[in-house]
């Protein structure tokens, strides 16, 4: 394990950088890789923890073997509650134990790297305006209240009303926000301001004009289309599509 050995921040931005890393290491292995998450974290092995690292990969190991660590380690035994709870409690336990390190690494790096005041303000006010890991995996991530809960009925009610038209334009994905069609339809300017508020519910980044978006059937939250891995001409086929996490649930009731 390398996660923090072989990456040292010495400047706010650079510790920023290196928590944003962590922390889309974390979202993923939550949510887009949550199937492969769930196989690794075994009851019965040893204690394991969830590890994610600057390059943006995650990794599920055992705590390292070095009194005292060079980083906070993070929340250890999280395979023992795995088949003790409901499997989307056990993930938001994850989440919230995942938010805790990242704050212990970042804070870490602040203290051994002599931060003032001000700098640790600034850190802690950068990192306060990301959606929490827990907020990205439970989907009530900041700033997802009622623009989104529009965003998702009008979606909805839109695909329901192009499935009974047959053959119109957009007939099997409405649901996905495909961008560069919409410009040249002239509108835009209406997406931008029905999705703007809107996070993925994979990365937690918000929406932008010029990227492909989809949105779950089940739990009604929106994904980056690369985040999830469908391509337009793919959702064109997708009658009704459930993201990783709900088609994770399913398989295992």
């Amino acid at each position: 394990m390398d996660g923090g050995a072989s990456y040292n921040p010495r400047t706010v931005e650079e510790v920023f950088r290196d928590l944003m890393g962590r922390r889309a290491a974390m979202i993923k292995a939550l949510t887009t890789d949550v199937e492969e998450f769930y196989k690794q974290c075994d009851p019965e092995k040893e204690n394991l923890c969830l590890y994610g690292y600057p390059s943006e990969q995650w990794e599920v190991n055992l705590p390292t073997e070095e009194v005292p660590p060079e980083l906070p380690e993070p929340a250890l035994g999280i395979n023992f509650a795995r088949d003790g709870m409901q499997g989307k409690d056990w993930l938001s336990l994850v989440a919230v134990h995942s938010d805790a390190w990242l704050l212990a690494v970042a804070f870490y790096f602040g203290a051994r790297l002599g931060f003032d005041k001000a700098d640790r303000k600034h850190l802690f006010n950068m990192i306060n305006d990301l959606p929490t890991i827990f907020e990205v995996v439970k989907g009530v991530a900041k700033k997802q209240k009622k623009e989104k809960s529009a965003v998702s009925n009008h979606s909805s009610n839109k695909s329901k009303s192009n499935s009974k038209r047959g053959s119109e334009s957009q007939p099997k994905y409405s649901k996905a926000v495909a961008a560069k069609d919409e410009v040249e339809d002239g509108i835009e300017e209406e997406d931008d301001e029905e999705h703007g508020e809107t996070l993925c519910g994979a990365c937690g980044e918000s929406y932008a004009a010029d990227e492909f978006w989809i949105c779950c059937d089940i739990c009604e939250k929106w994904f980056h289309g690369k985040c999830v891995k469908i391509t337009p001409a793919r959702a064109e086929h997708i009658k009704q599509y459930k993201c990783p996490s709900c088609s994770n649930k399913r398989a295992r009731p």
